[in-house]
Order: structure tokens, then sequence, then C-alpha cells
């Protein structure tokens, strides 16, 4: 069988071709791979660079690897958090002709970290729980698209920094299904998979020493079955209003919003006597913040990042002559936030090193300046600036980070 590539764009394949595949994943040498933390996997997983980009390659059988890649872009679809498919390779043979295992390739996500890397130094019990939320959060965003994991725990989850939280990403898709709609069974398989998982992980960790021994396993195991059922309940239960408090649906919405999530879709009905009125929403879309900071600035950020970035963002149009909502003379929303992008957010990066930074991106640089920013504020009593808090903050901040990394 010939060699086949089966890829989501174009510039894919001439770049995956000079990867080695006639040589078994485990023994590729070290000019095609990059050093790069890796969680714990029933498959062989390496990174390797590949054209301009680095990717992820898992050695998986082609029925599997064929099934993923395509449940990985209908997540993509869904604009669900997960890892983004690129290719899957198949018809590899090794120098003597002998079949080898097709190969799923996923793009490396940038800034992520699997959880084992992160534990390397003993994390706080209240660290693990910012953890918990995100893979709760995440769980339930994959069931509101239909999405039964089969799998969910803390291995097969990437975390990425989202300003003072943590955003969980769906990293293997293997024994996942998409359906219509979940049913009540669907969900609590799930989430009891989810409950004996973490557990199980977070007692691998304590016998390796590496949990905070304030820190009970089961206890945490149970936390993100509780945070799911909050967060489920919250973005899908019915509500009943008396006629006379009908604002009660729009601070309903807001709620929701604030958990950074859109109402699509909702269903509002009065009662046969007229007196009370029923509000369900009926299709809830995450992201709400972002797609608000994408809309006005072109900037893509994490959900908390993006809600920091926007209360900078209408402070500073609160600031300028032009700022007249409702007034047709005044300038646009979109018009100040394209401003505050050039006059404000890029200037204020470009000045913290390159260097420095790390694996962060702008928006998570520019979310603790502005954290940084208010520490100074709080300190002196006055508003101390952003030229002062980029300096502060790479003084004192990143150095010491630097250091402490080795980066």
């Amino acid at each position: 069988m010939d060699l086949k590539i089966t890829a989501t764009s174009p510039e894919h394949p001439a770049a995956l071709l000079d990867l080695p595949w006639s040589v078994p994943l485990e023994q590729w040498p070290d000019e095609h791979l990059v050093s790069l933390p890796r969680g714990i996997s029933r498959h062989v997983v390496r990174f390797a660079r590949a054209g301009g980009e680095v990717v992820a390659v898992k050695e998986v059988g082609e029925w599997a690897a064929v099934r993923e890649y395509g449940l990985l872009r209908d997540l993509d679809r869904l604009a669900v958090p997960a890892v983004d498919a690129v290719a899957v390779v198949t018809g590899r043979t090794d120098e003597h002709g002998e079949p080898l295992e097709p190969a799923l390739i996923t793009r490396h996500l940038v800034g992520s970290l699997p959880y084992r890397s992160m534990f390397e130094t003993t994390m706080r019990p209240g660290t693990i729980k910012r953890l918990l939320d995100a893979l709760a959060v995440l769980l339930v965003r994959l069931h509101l698209s239909g999405f039964a994991w089969g799998d969910c725990s803390l291995s097969n989850t990437l975390f990425r920094r989202d300003a003072g939280a943590y955003a969980a990403y769906l990293v293997d898709a293997e024994t996942g299904q998409l359906h219509p709609r979940l049913s009540g069974g669907q969900r609590s398989y799930d989430l009891e998979v989810a409950r004996v998982n973490i557990a199980g992980e977070l007692m691998d960790l304590e016998a390796g020493g590496s949990l905070h021994p304030s820190v009970d396993p089961v206890l945490f195991g149970r936390a993100i079955v509780e945070r799911y059922d909050e967060l489920w309940h919250e973005l899908t239960r019915e509500s009943v209003y008396p006629l006379t408090k009908r604002h009660y649906i729009d601070r309903r919405v807001r709620r929701l919003n604030d958990l950074g999530f859109d109402v699509a879709e909702m269903q509002i009905q009065s009662s046969p006597d007229g007196d009370t009125v029923t509000f369900l929403p009926k299709v809830v879309d995450a992201g709400h913040h972002q797609r608000q900071l994408l809309r006005l600035t072109g900037l893509d950020a994490e959900e908390n990042q993006a809600r920091s970035l926007l209360n900078d963002l209408e402070t500073w149009m609160v600031s300028q002559d032009d700022y007249a909502p409702g007034d047709p003379l005044g300038a646009r929303p979109e018009v100040l936030a394209h401003r505050w992008v050039r006059d404000v957010f890029r200037p204020t990066v470009r000045a913290v090193p390159l260097e420095l930074r790390g694996s962060a991106d702008t928006a998570q640089i520019y979310h603790e300046l502005l954290e940084h920013r208010w520490l100074l504020c709080e300190q002196t009593g006055r508003d101390v600036g952003l030229e002062a808090a980029v300096e502060g903050y790479v003084r004192t901040v990143l150095g010491p980070r630097q250091a402490e990394f080795g980066k």
C-alpha cells in the first residue's frame, strides 16, 4: 500500500512528507522532534516540526485514527475547545516493507501543558480547584454540543492559562461519540468516569509525593461532579417569574453572560392566568466575551482573558473625547476599539521583551500587566499608568520567573 496523507488544508501534506514515516514513531531521530512536555498516553506520541509549525503525532490503528480525525473536525465546527486535527497518515511501511501503524496528527496547542507537568512542583489546593473548574466547564460545553466523551480525565486534557484561571482543551477524542442531544444517562456516565479517573490520577500523584498533603483525591473527584451539576443547572434550568418582574429575564441572561455563555435561543411562555412567565434558555453558546472581543478588536483570546481586556477597553473608551454612546455623531465602538488596539494594546505588549514572555500569549501578558498595574495603584494610592506598570512587571515578575524556570 502506498503512503497516503489525508489533511485538512493544502499546505500540510507537503510539509508532512519530509517526516520519516518509514521509521516507527518511537525511533524517530532527534532532528525531527521537538522537546515539549507530554502527558500519559496509551499510544506512542511525539512532537515534531512540520514546516513552520509543531505537530503532535500519535500512532494508532487506522479505524481509530480516521474516526478521531473526524470527531476532532466536528468539534472544531462546533467551536468546542479541542486540539486541531491536521492529518491522518496511512499506508506506512518500514524499510523492509513491513506495515507500520497509521498516525493521527494534531496541531500543538501553544502555551498548553498536560496536568502532570503542572504538578512538577506541589500545586496548591486552590490551583487544583481551578483546573477542575476548567475541566467541568469543558465537559458542560461538550455535553451542550451533544458530545459524549467516554473517557474524561486530567490525562486527556490540556490546560492553558486564562487570566487568573485556566482553560481546558480536549486532547483525546478516541472514545467520544457525537449525538444530536445527550440523554441524562449519557451525561451521568461521563460524570462517573470523570470522578473515578480524576480521583485515581490524584492518588497516583499522592503516591509519588507530588500532591499537596491537604488534598483528598476522593473529595476532589467528587468536586468536579458538584461543579458540573451547578453549572449545568444554571445553564439549563427553567425559571418562573411574576409578570411584573419580567426584568428578571434580563438579569438571568446577564448572569449567563458573566459565566461566559450566550443565550442563542430562548423560550418565554405566559401562564394561562397571565400572572407569571416561564423562561427557558434553549441553546447556550460558550465564549460570550471571546466573541465580543473578537468582533470589536479582532483579538482572539481565552474567555477570562477577553473579559479582562474588554473591561480595560471600556474604561479607556469612556476617557475618549469622542465617546458618546447613543449619539450618531460620536465614534462607533468598533472605531474606538481599533484605536485602543493600535494605541494602547499593541505598544504595551511590545514593550515587554519577547525573550521574557515564555509560553504566555499577548492576551495573557496584557492581563498580567493590568493585574500588576492594579497592585501598584493599590500600593501607591494613585494611578501609576501602563508605562510604569510595564517596567515593574518586567523587573519584578518576569525577571524572577525567568530565573526560576531557567528560561
